[in-house]
């Protein structure tokens, strides 16, 4: 494959600008650089995704597939606009699994190393963050295409999925098939990575051998982190006063079951304020209802015993009586978030727990939102539109909407998806900062066990049961 004098005009207004870059037969190739840089437009170049306006492409491939958290926002999009209930209504299921993988026989391996042959039968629309992607990963893998681009492949996936990934891609790699890497996290490099391309702004600025590239002292120091985090803004509102005892959170045998299966039952859980919790748990088990069923996304909060904030759910409250206590960062709520707005009312959306800005705002949470965007380093993307951001920036947005209005309850689920190195440890960097400052309370879930911060004292940890269920095990500081 060789692209040479590659000119393309981004939405942006930037230009994709590639020189000249050959890949040889027997090399694997890794795309590298910050969020934004252009990695995932890059990696388009290969499924002629990007149209040129100066430059060729040849030799390219006649069947290229991509495995990205992008594609896998277009399955759930494409499942939404073909189904015509409504996408909370949980009864309907929408188009089967099992539909979407056929023939089930001749993946029957994927299926059973992914753990997802029970899900044959559910909707895909009911299915987990993580499991939507196991079945992403199973539609890819099945047939044998000329090039397979995985961006940030491990993204979503429990611990054992992501072995059983990277095992099935190493046997790939050594039968010699074609594969990009594009990455964020560099430690998840694969070690049959030979060569690295690394573009910054758009642009491939050094390429070669893996080794050679990295000990480039301009790429190092792009995704290196080492600067000092600056002081929070101020808060735009006075802290949540409890009664004195009465915890943030309290559920009460709480559980959560869908037609015939339940993930989990008699749950008692109590969150004290500046209690900090990580929650852990395989794909599919339950983690993200558990939260939707916190933040009253999930309808199951009404025949729960459970009560939040002093005020029991189901006695007249408003959702918005809950909602304006509580910050969220999630894959689900970034894949919702279809708004058509601009980057600093997307932030400011937070301070109104809405999907867009519909409020007028005033100079005070204006100034307030460029704050939080001159920490996140996307100040100068303020007025730009946030569909129009890479992953990773958008992610780094909602997570500046979560934060802005410092909620009494900080919901983390997955935060570092989609981020680069650099944005990862800024972003860890703050959680930790704002574990001292113990203003929030948080709940931290995270597949990568290694991110969780010193200060997560407590753990709620979902294991499988064999009847498709979990049960949760609460965990204090002496045991955590």
């Amino acid at each position: 494959m060789k692209f040479e004098s590659i000119r393309a005009h981004l939405h942006d207004g930037r230009y994709l600008v590639v020189d000249d870059w050959q890949l040889q037969a027997g090399q694997h190739w890794a795309i590298a650089g910050t969020n934004g840089s252009g990695k995932t437009v890059l990696s388009g170049l290969f499924g002629d995704l990007v149209r040129l306006s100066h430059g060729s492409a040849t030799d390219l491939p006649d069947d290229v597939v991509y495995v990205s958290l992008e594609a896998q926002a277009e399955l759930i999009e494409h499942e939404r606009k073909t189904d015509e209930s409504d996408i909370t209504d949980m009864a309907h299921k929408g188009t089967l699994v099992r539909e979407l993988l056929e023939p089930v026989e001749a993946v029957a391996e994927l299926i059973d190393g992914l753990g997802i042959r029970h899900l044959l039968d559910q909707g895909f629309r009911s299915l987990s963050t993580g499991e939507s992607r196991k079945v992403l990963w199973v539609s890819r893998l099945r047939d044998d295409h000329d090039l397979l681009v995985l961006d940030e492949p491990y993204e979503g996936l429990d611990a054992n999925s992501r072995e059983y990934v990277k095992q099935w891609l190493d046997q790939l790699a050594a039968k010699g098939r074609n594969i990009i890497w594009v990455a964020n996290r560099m430690d998840e490099l694969p070690d049959w990575i030979t060569h690295i391309a690394f573009i910054h702004n758009a642009e491939l600025v050094a390429k070669g051998e893996r080794q050679q590239v990295l000990n480039i002292p301009e790429v190092h120091a792009l995704v290196a982190f080492d600067r000092e985090l600056p002081e929070l803004p101020p808060a735009p509102s006075e802290p949540l006063q409890l009664e004195d005892g009465d915890p943030l959170v309290r559920l009460i045998d709480g559980n959560i079951r869908y037609d015939e299966r339940t993930l989990f039952d008699q749950l008692n859980w109590d969150i004290q304020p500046g209690q900090h919790w990580a929650v852990q748990g395989p794909n599919g088990c339950g983690k993200t209802s558990l939260l939707q069923m916190l933040t009253g996304d999930n309808p199951q909060c009404y025949r729960n015993n459970l009560r939040l904030f002093g005020i029991q759910r189901g006695t007249g409250e408003s959702i918005w009586d809950i909602k304006k206590h509580i910050g969220i960062v999630s894959a689900s709520l970034q894949w919702q978030y279809r708004a058509t707005t601009n980057v600093l009312s997307a932030l400011l959306s937070g301070l109104h727990d809405s999907i867009g800005l519909y409020k007028s705002v005033g100079d005070s949470d204006k100034k307030l939102g460029l704050q939080w965007l001159e920490i996140l380093g996307l100040r100068d993307k303020a007025n730009k539109s946030l569909q129009h951001l890479s992953y990773g920036e958008q992610r780094l947005v909602l997570i500046g909407r979560a934060l802005i209005k410092q909620p009494a309850l900080l919901i983390l689920d997955e935060p570092c998806q989609g981020l680069d190195d650099i944005s990862r440890h800024m972003v860890l960097a703050f959680i930790n900062r704002l574990v001292s400052q113990q203003r929030m309370t948080m709940l931290y879930v995270t597949h990568h066990a290694d991110e969780i911060p010193a200060g997560f004292q407590h753990r709620l940890q979902f294991q499988p049961q064999p009847d498709g269920g979990s049960a949760v095990l609460l965990k204090g500081p002496e045991t955590a």
